[in-house]
């Protein structure tokens, strides 16, 4: 089954901004997008660690309010708020960085609920000036499509099957497509256009093999 790339690109609203996190400057990334389940439902595939690797990654650790999780190879943290069906908050830690991750789920109708995702992180200037939001944007977009495939049962990509997946024609358009979606965030939020286009390029060569 094949996946339709543009509307899946299209169904995430981005957003960029900046804040003061702990008396430093720290960028703000949000990503939102509907899926047509109830909040309950889509809740535990977020929570549930049985779950969570059918359309993300293996996970490890205790998740209740107070725990610690760790995704395998990935990042690690701490849960620090929890309010079911609602909002959770979570540290997120990799290579010795620690951001800020908040994900809230509102009811749109029956079997409609919106996913909100904010990641706070004190990026490094340098990272940011060549890479740009996308760095970290693809990477939240693709787990974005590994839930909606997953509670839609399409199950043309899976976890174990997504890194094959992401460097085939389909993968790259998507990283490409999903790079420049982050790139226009970034020029609406005052980013210079030909800046955030050449960081753009560069995130969707890494995301793609090419770099």
């Amino acid at each position: 089954m094949a996946i339709d790339v543009f509307r899946q690109i299209g169904a995430i609203t981005r957003a960029l901004s900046s804040r003061e996190v702990e008396g430093k400057p720290a960028r703000v990334l949000t990503a939102s997008r509907t899926y047509d389940t109830g909040r309950t439902e889509l809740w535990d595939a977020l929570t549930n660690i049985e779950r969570i690797p059918r359309w993300f990654m293996p996970i490890s650790g205790d998740l209740r309010l107070g725990g610690h999780y760790q995704l395998e190879g990935n990042a690690g943290g701490e849960i620090v708020a929890c309010d079911p069906p609602q909002q959770f908050k979570i540290t997120w830690g990799m290579h010795g960085q620690v951001s800020w991750l908040t994900i809230t789920l509102s009811e749109q109708a029956d079997d409609r609920t919106l996913l909100h995702l904010e990641h706070v992180a004190h990026v490094p200037d340098e990272m940011w000036d060549q890479y740009g939001p996308g760095a970290v944007g693809v990477g939240w977009d693709g787990g974005l499509l590994g839930l909606d495939l997953y509670l839609s049962g399409n199950g043309s990509v899976t976890p174990e099957t997504a890194a094959e997946w992401s460097l085939s024609e389909e993968g790259k358009s998507f990283s490409r497509q999903s790079s420049d979606a982050w790139a226009e965030a970034s020029i609406a939020a005052g980013t210079d256009a030909d800046a955030a286009r050449a960081g753009a390029a560069r995130t969707a060569a890494f995301y793609m093999g090419e770099e």
